[in-house]
């Protein structure tokens, strides 16, 4: 992606975010434009694991409930100022992700899914058992935001904030994508072995970019908890997970704008299908298995190679055009002499 389409994303980023607030939308549309931004804060931080590194990871709702629940606990049982627990949730499971980031990382394909997949199943069983922490499956609550003073209240300032955290996250994974760091990512994703030999320290890499998509979730699950007031086991659940890596692939694996975009896709769609009641499950199915056959990979790169496609056709029937031109104008000078 050139420093011109990186730009131009952004710009049109922006230019949505700040045009959906004149559109008048009511507390239930700026509720699903925040859930939309924070799912694509996530799934952001998991493409960069899972698209540029290559490392797919099935428990990733883990991290996002780890982040969640350490807000709800440090507040409620220890009195734990809100934003003081999001830090200390985001550290925590930092150090957890780094810790478990070397035995994990060394698998690869269904191994290393399998090794995710059993990560969040455990968070899940613990959120579910303790209950004295926890609230067990009956969920508990939890605190507004509060920092400094001021309560963050109202769907309008809340869907600032992660406005402003989708723009800053998004420019951030787009620069590190073409910084040095994001080239050797996609080295090991070609290729580990080949990696190795051009000398870069693929556990390194790959332990740092499992981190950074741990805390990005942490941070994303305490401030949904903040948001929503409560929360229950299900936010650390395996369909949470599924759903992150779905939002990957449907939007664009090594695509950052294609995060966003499966993110909004996924969450609205359940909302969209609704009316059709008990054939909601069956029409998303079809309809994500039809983007899926007919746009393999991902909405953003297939309509990104469309366009590419079609601008390079055009070019070449220009180049094919400008022979036929100058022949025949050659042609008539001949006659002409």
């Amino acid at each position: 992606m050139t420093l011109q389409s990186r730009r131009a994303g952004l710009g049109v980023l922006a230019v949505v975010l700040l045009a959906f607030p004149w559109f008048g939308p009511d507390s239930f549309a700026y509720d699903l434009a925040i859930r939309i931004a924070i799912n694509a804060v996530v799934v952001i931080g998991l493409n960069l694991l899972f698209g540029y590194a290559g490392q797919i990871s099935l428990g990733h709702a883990a991290f996002f409930g780890f982040g969640a629940y350490a807000s709800a606990i440090l507040t409620t049982h220890f009195d734990w100022s809100p934003l003081a627990a999001l830090v200390a949730g985001a550290a925590a499971t930092g150090a957890l992700a780094f810790v478990i980031a070397r035995p994990i990382l060394r698998l690869s394909g269904h191994h290393l899914a399998m090794a995710t997949l059993s990560l969040g199943l455990i968070a899940t069983i613990v959120f579910n058992n303790e209950t004295r922490w926890t609230g067990g499956s009956d969920g508990m609550a939890v605190a507004p935001l509060a920092a400094f003073g001021f309560t963050l209240s109202g769907e309008p300032a809340w869907y600032v904030l992660v406005a402003v955290l989708l723009i800053i996250v998004t420019w951030g994974a787009l620069n590190l994508v073409q910084s040095p760091a994001g080239r050797a990512l996609q080295a090991i994703r070609g290729s580990e072995v080949a990696a190795r030999i051009v000398g870069i320290d693929a556990a390194r890499f790959k332990t740092r970019v499992f981190v950074l998509s741990a805390v990005v979730a942490s941070l994303m699950g305490s401030l949904m908890a903040h948001y929503v007031g409560f929360l229950t086991p299900a936010a650390a659940g395996l369909g949470r997970s599924v759903e992150f890596v779905m939002m990957v692939v449907l939007g664009g694996t090594a695509s950052v704008f294609g995060s966003i975009v499966g993110a909004g896709i996924v969450t609205l769609l359940p909302q969209l299908l609704h009316a059709f009641e008990s054939w909601e499950t069956l029409l998303l199915g079809v309809i994500l298995t039809g983007a899926m056959i007919f746009m393999r990979a991902g909405i953003v790169p297939s309509l990104q190679a469309a366009f590419a496609g079609r601008v390079a056709g055009a070019a070449r029937a220009k180049q094919s055009e400008a022979p036929e031109e100058s022949g025949s104008a050659c042609g008539a000078r001949g006659s002409q002499a």
